[in-house]
């Protein structure tokens, strides 16, 4: 057997793709993580750290806080949004009595009406603190599974767990001073002053490091950050540190293979349905049904595999929006509706961050555009969405119709595919897409359209866009794929039909019914 294809993906921009969802749940600016893992290796530098530990301290930095949102579900009910309580939570030291009060008493049952926010007091658990560590466990926990899942090795593992611990021993596993592995206290420094010098500039940064010096951080850490502030902030406030980090990573720069991207994928799907306990294993169905409705059309493979691929993360930018709109029982804002049409965006835009993630952008963002032009983000109509995106949105919306909403009970197949099919009647989603989804789900249905000299699906759009006169160029740059592949189409549309030419091309299309939808 010959060795497994490279799938152009390096492991270090899969997880700093991760990294800037990670940086939604928190509640910071967008490529936070980014800078804390600059300045954890600046600090690597200043410590004189061999390749073992940089590798150590880059990853983990890296993947820190990446479970920071599964219990957001949880946080919510106490204290409204998560994310801004994640967000506010950088502003207290929580090993200090004083600051732990202050911080609950500022945050539980915030933004809700003064009885109701009494009676979230008197009902939160006497035992606050142990709750705490209960949650840092199961942050601990996600990061540690995607890690392992990531092939990522023991000491990185490692060091993410003693990340949650704190020099004074009140974090999570009560270990105290160098008993903590180095690299999970410069971790645990950068990410705070980051954060603090994000908001306030170097002095704010020297500022709350001197004040948890004995008590979250190790002194001497802190002590050698201060003193070499300048240099090791140096930088960070530019419009994007991407490039510094992804050709910063410390060992050879690994490059998966097709089935370890793959995996790692997978992981990535449950990593971000974790976000609320009603989408539990709903990226993976969007996926499967993707890739699967798919392949019903006739699609190439390479758009088969995209799909899947994209339906895997195409809900990554949902960690950006707080559980309290998720799991709101009644009906959501204006307000709150805005910041759910958001969430397509936020997924193009961190899977964009990498070049070879990109494809799977283009194809995410889609998700919840409409063929009336009614979807979101961009209120693209049928001539804008991709033939992959139109599947991607029938596939989606019929595993939510499928599974329980807050505000609704889940329906069963058949009431699913009752929905769908009054969605293309509103001109809203494809007939096409919807009837491949619903035949890859085990629903019977009429059969599709025979086109005309074999063309698949895929073929049909090219050779539209070609009968209006566009170059290979502009065909590649409207669907999303490479010139190489548009010619490729265009070859095989000449071979099927038996034209030579474009007006060849436009007679037989006209003549076949093709240019109308």
């Amino acid at each position: 057997m010959g060795a497994a294809a490279s799938s152009g993906v390096r492991l270090a921009e899969l997880v700093a793709t991760i990294s800037l969802g990670t940086d939604l749940g928190l509640g910071q600016s967008m490529e936070h993580i980014l800078r804390q893992t600059l300045v954890s290796l600046r600090m690597a530098e200043l410590l004189a750290f061999d390749e073992a530990e940089r590798e150590v301290a880059y990853f983990s930095g890296l993947l820190a806080w990446v479970g920071c949102h599964t219990d957001a579900y949880e946080q919510a009910k106490w204290f409204g949004d998560d994310i801004a309580l994640k967000r506010d939570g950088y502003h207290y030291d929580m090993g200090r009595p004083v600051d732990l009060l202050s911080f609950a008493w500022h945050t539980v049952g915030r933004g809700r009406p003064p009885l109701e926010r009494l009676k979230t007091w008197l009902e939160l658990p006497l035992a606050v603190r142990r709750s705490a560590m209960v949650d840092l466990r199961n942050h601990w926990l996600a990061a540690d599974e995607l890690a392992g899942r990531l092939g990522l090795g023991e000491p990185v593992r490692r060091s993410l767990r003693e990340s949650f611990e704190r020099w004074d021993g009140k974090g999570f596993g009560g270990s105290r001073g160098e008993e903590i592995r180095l690299t999970s206290r410069v971790v645990c420094l950068a990410d705070v002053v980051t954060a603090y010098y994000e908001e306030g500039g170097e002095n704010a940064a020297v500022q709350v490091a001197w004040q948890r010096s004995g008590t979250q951080f190790d002194p001497a850490l802190v002590e050698l950050f201060c003193a070499n502030a300048a240099d090791v902030l140096s930088g960070l406030d530019g419009p994007s540190q991407w490039a510094q980090v992804i050709d910063a990573e410390p060992t050879l720069a690994r490059v998966m293979t097709d089935p370890e991207f793959d995996v790692a994928l997978d992981a990535i799907a449950d990593f971000i349905d974790l976000k609320s306990p009603y989408t539990l294993g709903h990226s993976r169905s969007v996926a499967d049904l993707s890739g699967a409705a798919a392949r019903v059309l006739g699609l190439p493979d390479e758009d088969c595999v995209a799909v899947r691929r994209a339906g895997l993360v195409h809900d990554i930018g949902r960690l950006g929006v707080p559980n309290s709109i998720w799991d709101k029982h009644g009906p959501l804002t204006r307000s709150e509706m805005e910041r759910v049409r958001l969430h397509p965006y936020l997924s193009e835009r961190m899977l964009s961050s990498a070049r070879a993630l990109s494809p799977l952008a283009a194809i995410a963002v889609e998700h919840h555009e409409r063929m009336d032009g009614s979807g979101y983000p961009r209120g693209l109509n049928h001539a804008s969405i991709s033939v992959v995106g139109r599947v991607l949105g029938a596939a989606d919306c019929y595993a939510a119709a499928t599974e329980p909403r807050p505000h609704r009970a889940q329906l069963t197949p058949e009431e699913a595919a009752a929905a769908l099919r009054t969605h293309v009647r509103q001109g809203r989603l494809d007939a096409d897409a919807v009837q491949a989804v619903l035949e890859a789900a085990g629903h019977r249905t009429r059969r599709r359209r025979e086109l005309p000299a074999g063309l698949t699906a895929r073929e049909v759009e090219v050779l539209r866009l070609l009968t209006r006169g566009l170059s290979n160029r502009d065909i590649a740059e409207k669907l999303t794929i490479s010139r190489k592949t548009a010619g490729s189409h265009i070859e095989h549309i000449y071979a099927k039909t038996g034209v030579r030419n474009r007006a060849g091309a436009s007679l037989f299309a006209m003549r076949h019914g093709l240019m109308i939808d």
